[in-house]
């Protein structure tokens, strides 16, 4: 089996690290951004399966590291390998979220197991 290379994007060390340590406990290589510049660094330079992105980071917002990832991917592309993670999940959001075909998880997680299984699920 191949393992999963996700690529987290999260500027909250405590939600970064917990998502981190349960993806790898099923069995995902998970590499972590604190900040959208990292991010758009490691997009374009290493291939990731999944791309976990908080939508409010410290610099940029998650719509932005998702607009520069054009460079990479294709509208497709980015509908499967993205997933926004959020606190904020308002209907501009979710509108803006759709526009990219991603899908949208509100944090806090209602139901963690839910949620790793949408993460590890492609």
């Amino acid at each position: 089996m191949n393992t999963k290379r996700i690529l987290l994007i999260e500027d909250e060390p405590l939600i970064q690290r917990s998502l981190k340590k349960l993806l790898e406990k099923r069995g995902a290589e998970v590499t972590i951004a604190s900040n959208g510049k990292a991010a758009l660094d490691l997009i374009l330079s290493t291939s990731f399966d999944r791309i976990i992105c908080d939508l409010m980071l410290q610099d940029i917002s998650g719509f932005d590291v998702i607009e520069d990832a054009k460079k990479k991917y294709s509208l497709s592309e980015i509908s499967k390998i993205f997933i926004i993670i959020t606190a904020y999940s308002s209907p501009q959001v979710l509108d803006k979220a759709q526009n990219y075909g991603c899908t949208v998880l509100s944090k806090p997680f209602t139901d963690i197991e839910q949620a790793l299984e949408t993460f590890m699920n492609f």
